[in-house]
């Protein structure tokens, strides 16, 4: 190897290290939010991606070389990862915006490898930007949080009505009846989006008689 060749991989770490920078700022935004992939992960996806694309354009010679197939792979490649952070659990998706990170961070790698550094600057400083106001505590970036409710009520005319009237809902997600001799038992299961307080809820079962009780279950 002359010095030639190795001055010219030299300057090639170049966008391995700007990766490394950027991947650092990406997944330091998440770990301050305690998300499931940090620094690590989003550093090494970067500096990756980028490695894989100075390789595809520089190792094979310019005959051979076929960076757009590369990046491809990289793209499907990083996407059978992100998979593994997503979980589903009590109902809820978990991970599902730490995988996209991850997935976007790897597109920061390759525009690096790319040559691309004004791009891969640019789109670091949009990621990390655009997760930061989104979590501002701004009602219009707030997720939706439901709670499910129990509820075991006597069939007494309009009561069910009266039940989807008190906790805003125009439908029980669960309905199970059950006759006693003459009375007709209701338990429902219903998912709101008030939060009712233990006093609140006490006074719904005080103001409505033909309500013998109320559960309030995990949020969902």
């Amino acid at each position: 190897m002359t010095w030639e060749q190795i001055i010219k991989e030299l300057w090639l770490l170049i966008p391995l290290l700007l990766s490394a920078v950027l991947g650092f700022l990406i997944g330091f935004e998440r770990k301050l939010r305690f998300k499931e992939a940090g620094i690590r992960t989003h550093a090494i996806v970067c500096i990756g991606s980028a490695l894989m694309m100075v390789v595809s354009k520089y190792a094979f010679g310019e005959m051979q070389s076929d960076a757009a197939r590369v990046a491809a792979q990289i793209v499907s490649g990083v996407g059978f990862l992100g998979a593994g952070i997503i979980v589903y659990r009590k109902q809820e998706i978990h991970g599902l915006t730490t995988a996209a990170g991850v997935w976007a961070t790897a597109g920061v790698g390759m525009a690096c490898g790319g040559g691309l550094y004004i791009v891969a600057i640019g789109a670091t400083a949009v990621l990390i930007g655009m997760q930061c106001i989104l979590h501002l505590n701004f009602k219009p970036f707030r997720n939706k949080k439901f709670f499910s409710v129990n509820v075991h009520f006597h069939r007494v005319d309009g009561a069910a009505n009266k039940v989807k009237e008190i906790f805003g809902v125009d439908r029980f997600n669960h309905l199970t009846i059950v006759r006693k001799g003459e009375d007709v038992l209701y338990s429902a299961t219903l998912f709101t989006d008030v939060e009712f307080s233990s006093t609140e809820l006490d006074r719904i079962i005080i103001d409505n008689s033909f309500i013998d009780s109320i559960e309030r279950c995990d949020d969902m």
